[in-house]
């Protein structure tokens, strides 16, 4: 099968193995696949990962067990072992022996063909389109600030970052009652939360007021000072970058400010397909191209360049 493959050094489009089952897998013929800013930071350094890159994907699985076959799926990336403590205690998402599809020790889905553990697969309904479809994964890690911190109709939000994950947290935030404040540096990526009844600034018009919770989505480590900066105290302050540098913090206000620091990254799926569902998030405007998985060296250059948003690459 042909595969976007990173070495460590280089990234190539190559004739690359097709995966092996072993028990429990389901093998997925990939339709679209999305290039996530982790993907990037994969380039960069970040997890010290060599091999197949991509984790967004919506496919046909193709071999596996009958009832699967023939099913149009996504799936979720971290493949637990299903034994130890974490698993049995509902936490497969931090197994210590887990492996993460296109970031830690498990191909990705940036090729024609991907491994996936059955139980990580979700069908997803008929009425979906692939388009909408590839953003489960990212709308996923959005609805997981809710799994982990209560939001109000009275909770104040700022989100930092009008990116791809910042323009889905926000809407999830949105959807949920809170009172969002979107912050940015591109008007045309804001509209698209305009569009929604969503408030913005852009980063000169913004007055840093205070915020209950603030999500630092900016995908830069200078983000996270201006978050800390602009959370109430006894606030909550909600990490969402994965950053590869590393970045000198001053903590002491997190300590005089009493603010709580919840790191989020992946998150359950059923919300995120029932969104994609009813069309109550929107994400067709956040695609900016789409490419054949032979150009997808291409579409990493675009996806990296400034006000691009959503980069898919068809891997039929």
């Amino acid at each position: 099968m042909r595969a976007l493959l990173w070495d460590g050094a280089a990234i190539q489009v190559v004739d690359h193995p097709t995966p092996t089952l072993g028990a429990g897998m389901a093998l997925v013929r990939v339709h679209l696949a999305g290039i996530c800013n982790t993907d990037l930071e994969i380039t960069r350094g970040y997890m010290g990962f060599r091999g197949v890159l991509g984790h967004e994907f919506v496919g046909v699985v193709d071999d596996g067990p009958p009832e699967w076959r023939g099913l149009r799926v996504v799936g979720e990336i971290n493949f637990a072992c299903g034994a130890c403590e974490y698993c049995s205690s509902g936490l497969q998402r931090h197994c210590p022996q887990r492996q993460v599809m296109g970031i830690l020790n498990a191909d990705g889905a940036l090729a024609q063909m991907v491994a996936v553990p059955i139980v990580n697969l979700h069908r997803v309904p008929q009425d979906i389109a692939d388009e909408a479809a590839v953003f489960t994964e990212p709308l996923a890690a959005a609805f997981e600030i809710l799994a982990q911190v209560q939001v109000t109709a009275e909770t104040s939000c700022v989100v930092l970052g009008d990116g791809k994950l910042g323009l889905l947290v926000a809407q999830a935030l949105h959807h949920a009652g809170a009172q969002v404040l979107a912050v940015g540096k591109h008007p045309a990526k804001l509209a698209i939360l305009q569009q929604r009844g969503i408030r913005t600034a852009t980063i000169p018009q913004w007055k840093r007021e205070p915020a209950d919770l603030v999500v630092e989505a900016t995908g830069s480590g200078a983000g996270l000072a201006e978050a800390i900066a602009v959370t109430r105290p006894r606030g909550t302050l909600v990490l969402k970058s994965t950053v590869a540098d590393s970045i000198q913090l001053h903590l002491a206000p997190l300590i005089i400010n009493e603010i709580t620091v919840v790191g989020s990254r992946c998150g359950p799926f059923e919300p995120a397909l029932r969104a994609l569902k009813t069309d109550s998030i929107n994400v067709r405007s956040m695609i900016s191209g789409q490419c054949a998985l032979a150009d997808a060296i291409d579409a990493l250059r675009l996806a990296a360049t400034p006000g691009t948003l959503k980069i898919l690459v068809d891997c039929q």
